[in-house]
């Protein structure tokens, strides 16, 4: 192999550095996370103000994911040819242009529309933010740093999506993407100060024919298309729920709209804490055994929660609080086994791939949702019940799949061959 087909390692991390690194990572998923997040709960006033139904809904829930798919594949052939900071910027940036976009939407068509457009820049961030862990971070805190990372989505709840009803109820849903891309204004303003510049795995080899050859060399590792149909099945469990829990709530439950950024604020603050606490737990006791554990917990609060009759108010949010948590906690151990299946000169196009089939996956779940579940003219949903038995299903095959996946903790810079064995241990996520 030659030098400049070898990723250079950038100089190790000062402990605060790794600190507010990883701290303006969080801020960056907290962002594009609540853009895509904050379009459930606001499910109920978009159906009414838009005039639409619940096909039409799911089509402006999956058409982010579905775009962000689209994008995410193409960035695959060529995101390791440039330099990481450079592209994270600007993917950020056109983002935010496009979030701010959606508020000026005056319809339904425009709305989906911008929605596809923020989907395009968007989608591309989560890859871009764990493979700058995987670059930057060592394999022995990359738990850790996951976590943290991943407690951006559970802030996105905590803060984010309560808050944005508020704005909803006060002065319109086009308020809360004003709002978004005010605050990803500011971590793009922090990105440009504590992201380290890294260079891309072929910086020097620019062309068409090397970055065949890259995906090539990420699609013929088969231990790459296990930890890629494992987080495809982990995401696709997952949004065959999610977004349609406030409508399942205020339909079926008996909740009011007024109540729901309760149910926010306590899955949100629940699942902030618990990632983090799951991630140094993931480094101590392992990887794959911690996600087994951690999914298996997560079955009883899905069963749960999609066949919830009318019930007190406490013990509703009891269920939806399990949810939120254990939902969230197992996505730390899986982004951390999934980070650590590829070699560095290839992460960047693996993460893509693995971004855009995770969305790809949250796209067709959410459409799914749509088809098995409806609405009558009562607001009353049917077909929850058979949503959350598919998502267990799926869980209990990645609890399979997991231990399948070969993890490497070579550091960057260190790599001799794409051939080269994993780690004695990593298989089991020692």
């Amino acid at each position: 192999m030659q030098v400049s087909d070898i990723q250079k390692k950038p100089e190790a991390l000062l402990p605060r550095q790794e600190k507010y690194l990883v701290f303006t990572l969080a801020g960056i998923q907290f962002s594009h996370i609540l853009d895509f997040m904050v379009m459930m709960p606001l499910g109920p006033v978009l159906v009414a103000s838009l005039g639409i139904g619940t096909g039409e809904f799911a089509l402006l829930v999956a058409i982010y994911t579905l775009a962000a798919a689209v994008s995410g594949l193409v960035a695959a052939t060529f995101i390791d040819f440039f330099e990481r900071k450079g592209m994270l910027l600007t993917l950020f940036a056109l983002f935010i242009v496009a979030t701010l976009s959606c508020a000026l939407a005056p319809d339904y068509q425009t709305l989906l529309l911008t929605r596809a457009l923020a989907g395009v820049f968007g989608g591309v961030l989560s890859a871009m933010l764990q493979t700058l862990i995987g670059d930057l971070i060592p394999f022995e805190r990359r738990g850790r740093a996951s976590g943290t990372v991943m407690s951006g989505t559970a802030a996105a709840t905590v803060l984010g999506v309560p808050g944005a009803l508020l704005l909803t109820n006060a002065l319109g849903w086009q308020s809360v993407f004003v709002a978004i891309a005010v605050v990803a204004l500011v971590f793009l303003l922090l990105a440009m100060r504590t992201i380290p510049a890294i260079q891309g795995a072929q910086q020097a080899n620019r062309q068409w024919r090397h970055a065949i050859g890259n995906m090539r060399a990420v699609l013929s590792n088969r231990n790459h298309w296990t930890a890629l149909l494992f987080m495809f099945l982990g995401a696709f469990s997952t949004f065959t729920i999610i977004p349609y829990l406030t409508l399942y709530l205020t339909g079926n439950v008996g909740l009011s709209m007024e109540q729901m950024p309760v149910v926010y604020v306590l899955g949100g603050l629940a699942s902030f804490f618990g990632a983090r606490w799951v991630g140094a737990r993931t480094d101590r006791l392992g990887k794959v055994q911690t996600y087994r554990l951690v999914a298996l917990f997560s079955i009883v609060p899905i069963l749960l929660q999609t066949n919830l009759p009318p019930l007190a108010m406490g013990w509703v949010l009891l269920c939806s609080t399990l949810f939120f948590t254990l939902g969230t906690g197992r996505a730390v151990p899986a982004m951390a086994i999934t980070v650590s299946a590829v070699l560095p000169p290839q992460r960047g196009t693996f993460m893509s791939l693995n971004a855009a089939l995770q969305q790809l996956a949250c796209g067709a779940a959410a459409f799914l949702g749509g088809v098995i579940i409806s609405q009558d003219s009562t607001g009353v949903i049917s077909g929850y019940g058979m949503a959350g038995w598919l998502a267990v299903g799926l869980t209990v095959f990645t609890m399979i799949l997991a231990g399948k996946i070969q993890m490497h903790s070579k550091p960057v810079g260190a790599i001799k061959t794409h051939a080269e064995q994993p780690v004695q241990g990593a298989r089991h996520g020692a």
